[in-house]
């Protein structure tokens, strides 16, 4: 079989399963912070200091945890195949675990960015990143992170991903966050997809397969078939 353009989304599934959590996990709360408070616009208006805290424990977290199988399986295909991953998780587990072509939909916890020029984007040198410390510009930095309520500006990008693809993988998300949920429709029709989730998730059409596993599991799974094959 020829290499094949294979697009991976991937979402908190993946994570969790290194134990990073997600204010999705059940009671609407992330790290007993409404999402309000902490990841949005206005809350950085509001309280920033705040803000840049909760972000140092994610960071904190991110930096503690590793890779788990799912990421391992992902980063494997790509000896076979051209593999492209768009991640909704801010996380650089799936670079760490060797994935070399990686879009973070949602931004990078590793990355700051200026409040005066989103164009300048710097590693956080630490595990902090203190009110006080300032771009080039003489502005606060702020974590690279795409909050609710700001546009996404990958998305365009990660459509033409798929839109390209040969074989898409969705594996950790629900496809209840939009827009990231909207590229499965960018797959051009009677190319395969494959699901891998525990749950039901709302996704209809007639070239997916399901693999009712969580990520560790299904993942590693489908990853050794589509090697078997190339």
């Amino acid at each position: 079989m020829d290499r094949e353009r294979i697009v991976v989304l991937t979402g908190a599934g993946v994570s969790a399963e290194s134990g990073l959590r997600t204010f999705r996990d059940g009671d609407g709360l992330w790290e007993q912070h409404r999402v309000e408070d902490v990841a949005t616009p206005e809350a950085w208006e509001r309280d920033p200091a705040l803000v840049l805290r909760f972000y140092d424990q994610r960071r904190a977290q991110v930096l503690a945890a590793a890779p788990n199988a799912a990421h391992r399986a992902i980063a494997s295909l790509e000896k076979a195949h051209d593999v492209h991953v768009v991640t909704q998780n801010i996380d650089d587990l799936h670079e760490r675990a060797g994935s070399t072509r990686v879009m973070h939909l949602h931004g990078e916890i590793l990355l700051a960015r200026s409040t005066a020029d989103p164009r300048f984007i710097t590693p956080v040198n630490g595990p902090t990143l203190r009110p006080g410390d300032l771009c080039p510009l003489g502005s606060q930095l702020r974590p690279h992170i795409v909050w609710f309520g700001e546009a996404v500006p990958l998305i365009v990008e990660a459509a033409d991903l798929v839109l390209g693809a040969d074989r898409l993988v969705i594996v950790g998300t629900s496809l209840q966050v939009y827009p990231a949920a909207g590229l499965v429709h960018h797959l051009p029709p009677g190319r395969p997809v494959h699901l891998i989730d525990p749950s039901d998730v709302p996704l209809r059409a007639p070239q997916v397969e399901h693999i009712k596993q969580k990520a560790s599991i299904g993942m590693p799974m489908l990853a050794s078939r589509l090697l078997a094959c190339a």
